[in-house]
C-alpha cells in the first residue's frame, strides 16, 4: 500500500512539470528573445548612445529575428527605470524608429529592477486575455544617462517619511545589501567567492563564445576619451566582464558604503547600458503564421518584503511562483537569479536550498552588468540561450526590487 501511495504521490508530482512542458494552442509562447550588449556606464561602448537608440535596435532585431511582420504586433510595453517621464516618448520613438507602424501602441512601466520582466508579464497577460495575439515586451537602461541625482525628485512629503518603512525606501541600495549581510550573517568571504565565481563563469563564457547568439551586435557611434574623435563601432560584446577576478583579488577592495561593511564595487552588480526584446505571441497564432517558437511563458509572481532588506525578494518570489505552478525546485533545470548584491543572492539561494550550480550558469550582473529596466528581458534572453546550449527545460527568472520586492517567472524552452 505504501509503494501505490508513493507512486500516485510521484505522479501528482511529475503532472505539474508535464503541465508546464505541454503544448496547447492558447499558450503564450515566445518565438524571439534577444539583447544588447550590457557596456559599461559612462566608460563602455554604449556611454554615447541615448538609450531610445539602443532600444530601437533590439526592437528591430526581435521581430526580425522571428520574421513577423511588425504590423501585426499588438502592443509593447518596455521596462524603464530611471529617465523622466518614465520613457515613455523616448519608447514610442525607439519603436517608430525600429520600423515598427505608428499603428502600433506602446507604453512604459517601472517596477524598478523587475521592469523588463514586468513588460514581458503584461505582455503575456494581454495575450492570455484576448486582448492581443502578438505583442513585445521589453527593457532598456542607460546608466550614463540618467543614472544620478537627477533621477531622484527634490523631496519627499514629512507626513509619509514619518512612516519608518517608507523612509527605509529611500535607503541607498548598498546600505540595504549591508543590512541583508549582517541580519543573515552572510560574511564578506563568502561574498568574494560567490562574486568570483560570477566574473569566473562570465569569462569562460564570453571566451566560448556562449554569449553570441543571444547579443544584437550594433552599430554606434563613440567618441575616444584621450582623442575626442567620433568614430562608428559595433558594440558586440559584453564589456564589464573582466579575465582572473580571484576571491584575493576582490579581497583587497575597500568596502563601498560603511567603514567596516562587505559590500563593495566588486561584489556588486555593475552600473550598466543596455536594452532586450522578447516577442510573445499565442501558440495558435505562431503556428498560423509559421512563426518559430523557442520557448513559452508559464508564470510569473510578485512579494513584497522590508525595504531595508529589500535584496532577500528573490528567496519570497521565488517559492511563490513555484507554488503557483505545482512545480518543485527540483522541477526547475536552472535559475537566473539577479546578482544586484553578492550578499542578497548567495542570502536568496541559501535560503531557497538550491546548488549554486544551479544558479546564473553564464554568470550574472555582478560580472555581466545590470541596466535597470533591461535586466528582466536580458535574463529570458540568457536563459533560452543557456536551455539550448545545455539542453535544458525549464528554468526561472528572478530578481530583488528596490523599495523592497521581488519578482519570479517560469519559462520553458521548447528548443
Amino acid at each position: 500500500m505504501a509503494a501505490i501511495t508513493q507512486r500516485i504521490q510521484s505522479l501528482a508530482g511529475l503532472s505539474f512539470k508535464a503541465k508546464a512542458l505541454a503544448q496547447h494552442d492558447h499558450d503564450v509562447v515566445i518565438v524571439a528573445a534577444v539583447r544588447s550588449a550590457i557596456t559599461k556606464a559612462k566608460k563602455g561602448g554604449f556611454k554615447d548612445t541615448r538609450p531610445e537608440e539602443i532600444l530601437s535596435g533590439v526592437l528591430r532585431a526581435v521581430y526580425t529575428k522571428a520574421g513577423v511582420n511588425p504590423a501585426l504586433i499588438g502592443d509593447i510595453t518596455v521596462g524603464n527605470v530611471l529617465p523622466a517621464g518614465g520613457g515613455a516618448t523616448a519608447a514610442r520613438m525607439a519603436a517608430l524608429h525600429s520600423g515598427i507602424p505608428n499603428t502600433v501602441p506602446i507604453s512604459t512601466v517601472n517596477r524598478q529592477c523587475a521592469s523588463g520582466l514586468q513588460a514581458v508579464n503584461v505582455i503575456a497577460s494581454e495575450i492570455i486575455s484576448g486582448q492581443i495575439d502578438i505583442g513585445i515586451g521589453a527593457g532598456v537602461e542607460s546608466m550614463t544617462f540618467g543614472y544620478g541625482g537627477g533621477a531622484m525628485p527634490d523631496g519627499f512629503s514629512e507626513a509619509v517619511l514619518s512612516n519608518k518603512e517608507a523612509e527605509d525606501c529611500l535607503l541607498p541600495m548598498g546600505i540595504t545589501s549591508e543590512n541583508v549581510a549582517a541580519d543573515f550573517h552572510v560574511s564578506r568571504q563568502v561574498q568574494d567567492e560567490f562574486a568570483a565565481k560570477s566574473f569566473q563563469k562570465a569569462a569562460q563564457a564570453q571566451k566560448e563564445g556562449k554569449f553570441k547568439d543571444e547579443i544584437v551586435p550594433l552599430k554606434v557611434k563613440w567618441v575616444d576619451p584621450k582623442t575626442e574623435e567620433e568614430k562608428e563601432i559595433i558594440v558586440d560584446r559584453d564589456d564589464g566582464v573582466r579575465d582572473g577576478v580571484t576571491p584575493e583579488s576582490l579581497a583587497k577592495l575597500k568596502p563601498a558604503f560603511t567603514k567596516d561593511g562587505s559590500t563593495h564595487a566588486g561584489n556588486a552588480s555593475q552600473v550598466s547600458d543596455g536594452a532586450a526584446a522578447v516577442l510573445l505571441a499565442r501558440r495558435s497564432v505562431a503556428k498560423k503564421l509559421g512563426l518559430p517558437v523557442i520557448g513559452k511563458f508559464v508564470a510569473a509572481s510578485y512579494v513584497g518584503v522590508p525595504p531595508r532588506i529589500m535584496g532577500v525578494g528573490p528567496a519570497y518570489a521565488i517559492p511563490k511562483v513555484l507554488e503557483l505552478t505545482g512545480l518543485s525546485k527540483e522541477d526547475v533545470d536552472f535559475y537566473e537569479i539577479n546578482e544586484a548584491f553578492a550578499s542578497q543572492a548567495v542570502y536568496s539561494v541559501q535560503q531557497l536550498g538550491i546548488p549554486f550550480e544551479k544558479v546564473n550558469l553564464n554568470g550574472g550582473a555582478i560580472a555581466i552588468g545590470h541596466p535597470l529596466g533591461c535586466t528582466g528581458a536580458r535574463q529570458i534572453a540568457t536563459g533560452l540561450n543557456i536551455a539550448k546550449q545545455t539542453g535544458s527545460k525549464i528554468f526561472c527568472t528572478s530578481m530583488c526590487i528596490g523599495s523592497g520586492m521581488g519578482m519570479a517567472a517560469i519559462f520553458v524552452s521548447e528548443q
